[in-house]
């Protein structure tokens, strides 16, 4: 609660509280952490797909003036548990990957370091490889489950004789591809080991959380997790690909070790993030719609394929939005995987329901198309009454309220619905409309400690903030529950010496670590009054979910997209995203989460496609050079906005998870917008030149 004289902190636009040392430059990232007499590691990468080393000449490396040591499979510590053979580094000659490290080198400079890596002579006994992903592999398999732990498969009713017995129907293949995540920070890791030798270990390391990397870290090296702090007070964003640990992180432990009294720091340059820090899964979707002249649904599958390394399972949970979108008696998903040869797949902004909604999406406009029906309206005729498989009640759903003010701002109703009929001199024109929705996620653990301290509050919580505003709104969550001005209060987080907080992933930050400081503020209030003195204070940890209701976020994505008549070119002219998703925090960090995300939807559906060459097993563009991403030019407008929603169901703020929404349907909107501007459907992401040009050719011709 707030007191009668003061405005709530909750949904104010304040500025970020951690922007001005940002800007200045002085706030301090992993890599940059002020430690006398640091050393630094540079990796050596295998250079076949598949095989065995057979030699590893160092002695060039080790001769170089500066190096300190190197480090290869025979001369690496044994690690205590290799059971995440990702982290299980240097522990034998196998090579399971190309881009796999094989060898690293400690030098005094990281430019010495870098050289000496690449004088190590490495030789390898090469085996066939297979890297290549297709639909109709036959050793296609079942994975137990698919990311987190939902089901892999699902049936209600029967979609075959749903699909026979259809007026109208889609049956089409879409497929999404493998995409890279290149936050602006590279993954970094510094690692000191005590000097005193009682095995205590400090990593100050780039992580989406603290905990979870403190966890693993213990286990690989086979300590107490007390013995281990891991500090990182700022991420220069992460995506998901700092939500769990990589081999930079053992890395830079294992050389700190094998250099008594020093620490390592190590920093992945851009392209060895291609290989070693995780990547979304390229996905092949079969979409089958089943419905009636008047739109409504009777039958909704999706069939996935998709890849993972032969080393490690990770299946990205691409068909579980279909589970619960649209209204439809009878409902398909199934999710198969190809264990390949290369590099584990892992979290990406939005697993799942970013490359799970391309397909569908795309598929419901051609559905739309062949029905004569608009695009929004036929969303809105499939809106379920409860969510469809589990009969829940939604918690809130404002799926057509998003589709039907996005469609006013976006003068939908002016829209010809025939395709390539609109021109601005060489430029076709068309408007597309997706919509996107994500789970709202709530940690099982996460703990909160409130102290009075002077004239103020201290709220303390191993939590992290990616440049999503956490040092801020957590500040306002608790200003609120203790009922202060928000200037009362000072937020720490980001460092284990803090209570355990969940990882930063799932858009689960605030529903989680708020809820957690929510009840701190109650229990110090319950426990000391309105002026607890000078020291008190109380903790506080999140309570477990509503399982009563169905809880998620919604949004609609509106797109006008110009397609050169004579290029092929694509441009965006203009991006709309309108969400519901719960009371919104604080609107300026908000808007920048929307805006950000829609900005990566964007980029997937028109550049991001890591280029795998089959006959070497490496991803040939791995470089922002050659990996293109959404710059500017790309889009001229972007937007985004929010109906008023409170949910009392989510969490005591009344707030859904938003970091990652916004990506969710944009590819889609853009994709039909492009149909709608030169009638050529895209179906196979991203939409280039070589894709849009033949079949204007054709129609020209």
């Amino acid at each position: 609660m707030t007191l009668p004289d003061e405005p709530a902190a909750v949904g104010r636009d304040l500025p970020r509280r951690d922007g001005t040392v940002k800007v200045l430059g002085t706030a301090t990232y992993a890599h940059e952490t002020p430690l006398a007499d640091a050393a630094h590691l540079y990796v050596v990468q295998a250079a076949v797909a598949r095989g065995r080393v057979t030699e590893l000449d160092t002695a060039a490396a080790e001769a170089l003036d500066g190096v300190v040591a190197v480090l290869t499979h025979d001369r690496a510590e044994r690690l205590a548990s290799v059971e995440d053979r990702e982290l299980a580094v240097l522990q034998d000659a196998e090579v399971a990957f190309r881009g796999q490290v094989v060898a690293v080198v400690v030098a005094e400079t990281s430019e010495v370091a870098r050289h000496a890596a690449g004088l190590v002579r490495v030789g390898y006994a090469q085996q066939a490889h297979d890297t290549e992903l297709r639909a109709d592999r036959e050793d296609l398999y079942t994975p137990e489950t698919v990311n987190p732990d939902f089901p892999t498969d699902t049936a209600e009713g029967d979609v075959d004789a749903a699909m026979a017995a259809a007026e109208v129907t889609v049956e089409e293949t879409y497929s999404t591809a493998r995409n890279h995540n290149n936050p602006m920070e590279p993954h970094a890791t510094v690692a000191r080991w005590d000097p005193a030798g009682e095995g205590f270990l400090t990593l100050w390391d780039s992580t989406q959380g603290v905990h979870s990397t403190r966890s693993a870290l213990a286990e690989v090296f086979g300590l107490d997790e007390e013995r281990v702090r891991v500090v990182c007070p700022y991420v220069g964003g992460g995506f998901g690909s700092k939500g769990r640990p990589h081999v930079n992180v053992v890395l830079a432990a294992m050389a700190a070790r094998a250099v008594p009294g020093r620490p390592v720091r190590l920093a992945l340059t851009r392209r060895q993030m291609f290989d070693l820090t995780g990547y979304r899964t390229p996905t092949i979707q079969r979409c089958r719609l089943a419905a009636g002249r008047d739109g409504t649904l009777s039958a909704v599958a999706v069939d996935v394929v998709e890849q993972t390394s032969r080393i490690k399972e990770f299946a990205e949970q691409t068909g579980v939005p279909a589970r619960m979108m649209y209204a439809a008696p009878n409902r398909r998903t199934t999710h198969r995987l190809a264990a390949l040869d290369v590099p584990v797949p892992s979290w990406m902004r939005a697993p799942g329901e970013c490359p799970g909604m391309f397909g569908p999406e795309v598929a419901m406009d051609e559905l739309a198309e062949r029905l004569g029906l608009d695009p929004v309206e036929l969303r809105i005729r499939n809106e379920p009454a409860v969510e469809p498989g589990s009969g829940k009640p939604f918690s809130s759903r404002g799926l057509v309220g998003c589709l039907r003010e996005g469609a006013a701002r976006f003068d939908w109703a002016r829209r010809d619905p025939r395709p390539g009929v609109r021109r601005r001199g060489d430029w076709l024109v068309g408007t597309g409309v997706a919509a996107s929705t994500y789970p709202v996620s709530r940690m099982p653990t996460s703990t909160a400690t409130i102290r009075r301290e002077g004239g103020g509050y201290l709220a303390e919580i191993g939590a992290a903030d990616l440049g999503t505003g956490t040092w801020t709104t957590l500040a306002q969550i608790a200003a609120d529950a203790l009922g202060v001005p928000v200037e009362r209060v000072e937020v720490r987080i980001g460092d284990t010496d803090y209570p355990v907080a969940s990882v930063a992933g799932g858009s689960s930050g605030m529903t989680t670590w708020g809820s957690a400081v929510v009840e701190a503020a109650r229990a110090l209030r319950a426990r000391y009054g309105a002026e607890p003195p000078d020291g008190a204070q109380a903790s506080g940890s999140v309570g477990p979910a509503d399982e009563r209701y169905a809880m998620h976020a919604f949004g609609a994505q509106f797109a006008e997209a110009h397609v050169h008549a004579d290029t092929g070119e694509v441009r965006v002219a203009r991006l709309l995203g309108v969400f519901a998703a719960g009371r919104i925090i604080n609107p300026r960090t908000a808007r920048s989460q929307f805006v950000g995300g829609m900005t990566m939807g964007l980029s997937m559906a028109l550049h991001e496609s890591g280029v795998l060459d089959p006959r070497t097993g490496h991803v040939v563009n791995h470089d922002l050079a050659e990996y293109h991403v959404a710059a500017n030019a790309d889009v001229d407008r972007i937007e985004a906005h929010w109906l008023a929603e409170h949910d009392p169901h989510v969490n005591a703020m009344g707030s859904k998870g938003i970091g990652e929404i916004g990506i969710v349907g944009t590819a889609a909107a853009v994709s039909n917008a492009v149909w709608h501007a030169c009638g050529v459907r895209v179906r196979h992401l991203p939409i280039t030149l070589d894709k849009v040009l033949p079949a204007l050719e054709e129609r020209a011709g």
